[in-house]
């Protein structure tokens, strides 16, 4: 990826930190004051954001940072992975800035490894959403996948998911899915969302490419399954957790999709300590 897509990000979260005028690190370090510091880790995770934490500092300039582990490196307690070296007034002012980049995407690659973990055996995928922070989705989806979870859709433009709202709009799901065979490119897969096995089996009818079963419980899902027959792939969404989704996935579906990816993961508890006057 080249990381100089994300510089007007970069930068528009360096004004947001206040960090071109650091009130602080102006009135107590010298201009010409060099240092380093240490990248810690505070707790066991996958790291994530190695490659946009160090182009915060070549954006904002003065210092470089260098990792010792690897993006989807599993990180351990206590582990030094990097150190951040230059300018004391650059590293002190874009410290914030960075950390939050590293911490947020290496929570969401360790929420991604252990919700994929329990799918080992069922050859099931699994997959994000749009549910994401805006202005993020981009790197929110690469933390995605190096945690090794798949992507779904970057955006509407990206493929055709009949939803419950589209399906409302439309009349209901046959109407809605003739209107997109017939508007859309042959070449695009249609996708149709389901609450009921009755939608299910209109999904069905109109050869409906994949079926997402959402909301639905174990027992909903394995006749669903045994509806479909293999005649569309199946996305199961909603509701999904640690607790329930094996189950939900050895019921034969094909992909398991979960929000919970990039909007309910706890961020990886990173710090930068032991600054040291060169």
């Amino acid at each position: 990826m080249n990381w100089s897509i994300f510089d007007d990000f970069i930068k528009r979260e360096l004004i947001d930190d206040g960090a071109y005028n650091d009130i602080t690190t102006n009135s107590i370090i010298s201009d010409t004051s060099k240092s380093t510091a240490d990248i810690i880790a505070k707790e066991d995770g996958i790291i994530a954001g190695t490659l946009i934490f160090k182009r915060v500092f070549e954006v904002f300039k003065g210092a470089e940072a260098n990792f010792k582990v690897c993006e989807g490196s599993k990180i351990k307690k206590g582990e030094i992975i990097g150190t951040v070296s230059g300018s004391t007034h650059s590293i002190l002012s874009g410290e914030r800035t960075a950390l939050n980049l590293l911490q947020m995407l290496s929570g969401i690659a360790t929420t991604t490894y252990n919700l994929n973990k329990r799918l080992e055996g069922t050859g099931v995928k699994l997959l994000d959403t749009r549910k994401t922070t805006p202005g993020m989705r981009l790197l929110e989806k690469y933390a995605v996948k190096i945690g090794g979870g798949c992507n779904h859709r970057f955006g509407l433009s990206d493929g055709i998911l009949i939803k419950d709202n589209h399906i409302d709009a439309a009349g209901g799901i046959t109407n809605a899915v003739k209107l997109a065979k017939k508007n859309s490119s042959f070449v695009r897969k249609i996708e149709v969302e389901t609450e009921t096995l009755e939608q299910v089996k209109e999904a069905l009818n109109v050869h409906a490419d994949i079926i997402m079963l959402d909301n639905m419980d174990v027992e909903t899902i394995k006749e669903a399954v045994e509806l479909i027959n293999k005649k569309a792939l199946i996305e199961v969404s909603g509701n999904i957790t640690f607790e329930n989704i094996h189950e939900k996935a050895a019921c034969g579906v094909d992909y398991i999709s979960s929000g919970m990816l990039t909007h309910s993961f706890n961020v990886l508890d990173i710090s930068m300590k032991n600054l040291r006057n060169e």
